[in-house]
């Protein structure tokens, strides 16, 4: 049986490297996350990037970190994902990745794009989850700081 196979209407988006087909993945993806149905093995990195970028095309820009962040947290409680100072939620990391996504975003600012070239876009540009270590040394990123509160990299700035 494929890795990639899932129990919750057959989401097949990025799970393992593979493309979003259509914006109706996207959406259910989305309405998972959101009803905390979403199974722990579709919780993928795309996901979270994913889910970022909806926050990012659908809500008022100040509203975006509060819908990631709380709704990451929301679906860790579900499932029974405890934080604590090796994992769980990390308040540094999630606001990285919001960062890159609106990163990215800027630099498409100009184009036309459909929701699926977006997130596919995204995904191959940014998938790679050691991007972080490129702005952060482990030291700092894994702090229980970091963990907790936002912390800015150590290595290289963030800003485009």
């Amino acid at each position: 049986m494929s890795a990639c196979l899932t129990t919750t209407k057959a989401i097949s988006y990025a799970t393992c490297g593979a493309a979003f087909h259509s914006t109706e993945e996207i959406a259910r993806l989305i309405e998972a996350f959101e009803s905390c149905t979403l199974s722990r093995a579709e919780w993928t990195h795309a996901a979270h990037l994913t889910v970022a970028l909806w926050y990012h095309l659908t809500a008022p820009a100040a509203e975006v970190t509060a819908l990631v962040s709380e709704g990451i947290k929301r679906y860790n409680a579900a499932h029974g994902i405890v934080t604590t100072p090796t994992g769980g939620y990390h308040e540094t990391m999630t606001l990285f990745w919001i960062a890159i996504v609106a990163k990215y975003l800027r630099e498409l600012a100009r184009r036309d794009h459909s929701l699926i070239a977006l997130a596919n876009g995204l995904i191959e540009r940014y998938g790679d989850k050691n991007l972080p270590f490129t702005y952060y040394t482990r030291e700092r990123l894994f702090s229980l700081e970091a963990r907790a509160s936002w912390v800015g990299p150590d290595l290289r700035n963030l800003k485009p």
